[in-house]
């Protein structure tokens, strides 16, 4: 595959893929009457010399652009309704996600704010509240800055609680982007550690859905895929990139968010509580965890974690799979322990408690009780 011209792929939605397609989004704009976008991003990237060329382009256009970037690194409530009353008081007819997982989480949770005002936790997917997502959504677009979430092809939002922290999923098929602008060129100056951390996220979300105990072989093929990418191009995009690594490491990162609609496991549920209790780096808390809550699955599930080694081209047994791993995080500057990233003792009750309660461990490939949550964080303290 060449990395150096523009794709379409018609898959989960419509995607242009390549150097220099975020270049589209005026034309995109103009075609589609959306002559007033809101753009949702963070402050870091509003302030990066792509983002501002991006509205000068469309300002070059005619095209009426407000841009939305107050939101917290690990997005809550407030977020999503301090940006639906932008989108309401500038009277917008589209809305642009520009940014990491957090930038689209809050995008995508806006948009479905704007035509469904009740309480936003009403449609929180873990209580069956996809089913009152009954109305029209605005037309919603999306344009990656990181190779991590993937949720740029997602049709869900992660948004916490302000007070309790306790994150709820927003769902539903409507909140899939009508169209994706997947342009590694952004991606190119993204410093050494978001890139290891984003993309051990992205590692992390391909590995959990091939394992995931919910039966999907696409899922599956996918993910496989998605390893295989990760492994070839994660540690030179780290520390030597070119427009190859970070490409591929794109399309990884795309694959994982695809994949993992088959579940995820241990390994995001013992992520979670340290975003909400630590406001840790939701990438950094996979990678920090991933050794070893892979070598937790891999007692009695041989035959995966084989192919999984294949992939990775190492000997083909589980400790190969975790030793990769550690080998990995050594090679992209990740520590091995929880310590490292501001966890203390102190914190295990607390961490065991919300991983525990937390939505993604009822697909990991086997049980897992809080006594193993907190052994697991002791190992990785």
């Amino acid at each position: 595959m060449t990395f150096d011209k523009i794709f379409q792929y018609n898959f989960p939605t419509t995607i242009r893929f390549g150097a220099g397609s975020s270049k589209e989004l005026g034309d995109y704009l103009i075609k589609n009457g959306l002559l007033r976008p809101l753009i949702v991003t963070d402050s870091t990237v509003s302030q990066l010399d792509f983002f501002k060329e991006i509205l000068v382009d469309l300002q070059r256009k005619n095209i009426s652009v407000e841009v939305f970037h107050d939101i917290h690194k690990n997005p809550v409530k407030t977020d999503v309704y301090k940006g639906t009353h932008a989108f309401d008081e500038t009277h917008r007819n589209g809305i642009v996600g520009v940014g990491g997982g957090a930038a689209l989480d809050v995008a995508r949770a806006i948009v479905l704010r704007v035509h469904h005002r009740e309480d936003l936790f009403k449609y929180d997917d873990l209580v069956g509240g996809d089913v009152f997502v009954t109305n029209d959504v605005p037309h919603f677009i999306t344009i990656p800055t990181t190779a991590g979430t993937g949720s740029e092809v997602g049709r869900s939002a992660i948004i916490a609680d302000d007070v309790t922290h306790q994150k709820k999923i927003l769902f539903s098929p409507k909140l899939l982007a009508k169209i994706v602008f997947a342009d590694p060129m952004l991606t190119m100056e993204l410093p050494p550690f978001i890139t290891a951390a984003t993309g051990m996220d992205a590692l992390t979300h391909n590995m959990e859905a091939f394992l995931a105990k919910m039966p999907h072989p696409l899922c599956e093929g996918i993910a496989l895929e998605g390893i295989s990418l990760i492994h070839q191009s994660l540690e030179k995009a780290v520390n030597k990139p070119d427009l190859e690594s970070r490409s591929m490491m794109l399309i990884a990162s795309l694959m994982g968010a695809i994949a993992f609609q088959k579940g995820l496991g241990v390994v995001h549920s013992l992520a979670h509580p340290l975003s909400a209790l630590l406001d840790t780096h939701h990438g950094l808390a996979n990678a920090v965890n991933i050794p070893y809550g892979m070598e937790f699955n891999s007692k009695g599930f041989e035959d995966k974690f084989r192919r999984i080694a294949r992939t990775l081209e190492i000997k083909e047994t589980g400790d190969s799979v975790v030793s990769y791993l550690f080998d990995l995080n050594d090679k992209i500057n990740i520590p091995h322990k929880l310590s490292s990233v501001g966890v203390k003792p102190d914190h295990i009750e607390t961490l065991a408690d919300l991983a525990f309660a937390d939505f993604a461990h009822p697909n990991n490939p086997k049980p897992v009780s809080r006594e193993d949550f907190k052994q697991l964080y002791l190992k990785a303290l």
